[in-house]
Parts: C-alpha cells; structure tokens; sequence
C-alpha cells in the first residue's frame, strides 16, 4: 500500500552532478530513473521537476555580470537538457514518460498543460515538468510547490544528499540533529532553508507537505512514497 499516489518529486541539477562536478552523470541519472521505475510499478502517479544548477544557474549568472533574466532564461533552458537526459534514462527502462516545458519549444518538449499532465499521470506515465514557472526571478523550488497544487499532488517529495533536515547544516555542524517532522511555522521560526520562501509559502498557503529525505541511496525513494520514516516531514 502506498502513502502517497499522487507525487511530485523534486530534484535538485547539482544531484545529477554526481562524481563528474558538471553536468550529467550517467551512473547518477541511471540510479535515479531505476528509482522512479520502480515508483510507477509500485502504482505512484509521478510528476518531477529538476532544476539546472549542474548547467547554468540565473541567480550566480547575474553576480558574474549577466543579466538576471537573461540569466534566468539560461537556468530554465539548463532544466529542459536535464528533463531530456531524464526522459533518455526512462526510456532506456522501458518507463514510458513525457517532457512539458513551461515555455514553448516543441518538438523539444510539450506545451505545459495542467489537464493533459493530469492525463498522463493517470494513464501511468511520468510527466517531467521543465523550464521553471516559465518566468524569471522564480526558482525551480517554486516551480515545483505551484505544479504540486496545480496538479493536486498528495506531497513534494524533495530529493537531497542529506537524509532530512536538520537543526543546522549537518555537512557543518557535527552537533546538528534531525528532525521526523516539523511544522511549516517551526521551519520559518528556527530560519531553516527547506525551500526558497515563495515555494515555502505556497506550500504552507495550500496545506501541502514537504517530505525531505536522501535521493541518493537506491531505494528510498519507494520507501518514502510507502511511508516509512526515512527522512523529515514538514506539513
């Protein structure tokens, strides 16, 4: 039985990174899509959104000197390559899915739509969400709470190397503990960055909770969905 039908999973661009420090990593992305296969087997409805910081990043491109939403409208390309090389992964599986791009550029991808995304996610395929809101001075955190209440998504699954979160940065702080589950008040009280606070407020505005947990060891992903206590529920 599965806590969760409806998901929509959050992947960070650095995660894709893997060990190669740029870009893609096949192994990575090949863990991730083995993942994801496994969820739609399990019967999950699988929405995901990936940002693009293993490419390009608008926000430290504008502090290099580009402009910001020049910058911003490279990030949302970076998106789209990382949907395509996830979408390679998942055909490769033999998992059927579907890249949508927030701005138009098909054949690359197609046109957003909420209800034709609904559509897919009920008839079993995955729908990748790409390219942000669409707009700059938005984060792909953002992108990711608004398609969740778009689509009516049970949780945000947000996808990290660390296994929830913490008191402070446990990568830092030896001393940092862990929370099993937080309130979105707690979160803002203690100034704990979970997501950006557009996307934090969005979630909080629309109930919708926030499930952190470690990506990176094979199995978990499943775990999750199925409800067992692996990482940090904020709600």
């Amino acid at each position: 039985m599965l806590k969760y039908k409806r998901i929509l999973l959050k992947l960070s661009g650095e995660s894709l990174m893997g060990d190669a420090g740029y870009g893609v990593d096949s192994k990575r992305l090949n863990e991730y899509a083995e993942q994801i296969k496994a969820l739609t087997e399990a019967g999950a409805q699988v929405a995901i959104v990936i940002g693009g910081g293993n490419i390009f990043r608008g926000l430290s491109g504008a502090a290099r000197g580009f402009d910001r939403v020049k910058g911003d409208q490279m990030g949302m390309l970076a998106t789209v390559i990382n949907s395509l090389a996830l979408q390679s992964a998942l055909t490769n599986l033999q998992t059927k899915s579907i890249v949508y791009t927030a701005i138009r550029m098909e054949p690359v991808g197609d046109f957003y739509h909420r209800d034709k995304v609904v559509e897919q996610l009920e008839a079993g395929h995955v729908a990748i969400l790409s390219g942000g809101t669409g707009n700059p001075f938005f984060t792909t955190d953002t992108a990711s709470a608004l398609r969740a209440v778009e689509i009516g998504a049970d949780i945000i699954l947000k996808g990290t190397r660390v296994d929830g979160v913490y008191t402070a940065d446990p990568e830092k702080d030896q001393k940092a503990t862990k929370f099993d589950e937080i309130s979105f008040h707690e979160v803002i009280q203690r100034e704990l960055k979970v997501m950006d606070m557009t996307a934090f407020t969005m979630c909080k505005e629309n109930n919708l909770p926030i499930y952190v947990f470690d990506m990176n060891t094979p199995g978990n992903l499943l775990k999750v969905v199925k409800g067992e206590k692996i990482g940090t529920l904020v709600s």
